[in-house]
């Protein structure tokens, strides 16, 4: 069931994510709107437009989520093997994602401190 959400979720989000479906929208957007007058802009012809949308909103937050998920894992992934493969790279960055907001902000810490000694030796340097 997963495998099969998966695929769907990936082809919906490729669909909806091309040029076409955005002139689509559009489009239906601009014929609802040229309808108002035929329905003398009543609440329920307002009702189908926020219906729809709201509907479409809601279903398209999960696949897009599942996608940027996936994504995410991905990425992190080829991350964690270019770490692991390289020789003299820190491997406790390896799986970043599983430490606590604590643990990160120290890490984002340190790094600033390292990045700030190395603007320091450059400037030091081009004196």
């Amino acid at each position: 069931m997963s495998e099969l959400f998966h695929r769907f979720a990936t082809r919906i989000s490729i669909l909806v994510g091309s040029a076409g479906s955005f002139v689509v929208a559009a489009a239906l957007i601009a014929a609802w709107g040229l309808t108002g007058p035929l329905f003398h802009f009543s609440d329920t012809w307002q009702l189908v437009i926020n219906t729809t949308t709201t509907i479409i909103t809601f279903l398209m937050v999960f696949l897009i989520q599942n996608t940027q998920n996936r994504d995410s894992r991905t990425v992190n992934l080829k991350l964690d093997e270019l770490l692991r493969a390289v020789k003299g790279a820190r491997n406790r960055l390896v799986q970043l994602e599983t430490l606590t907001d604590v643990e990160l902000e120290e890490l984002r810490l340190e790094f600033h401190v390292l990045h700030e000694a190395e603007c320091r030796k450059r400037k030091a340097g081009s004196r």
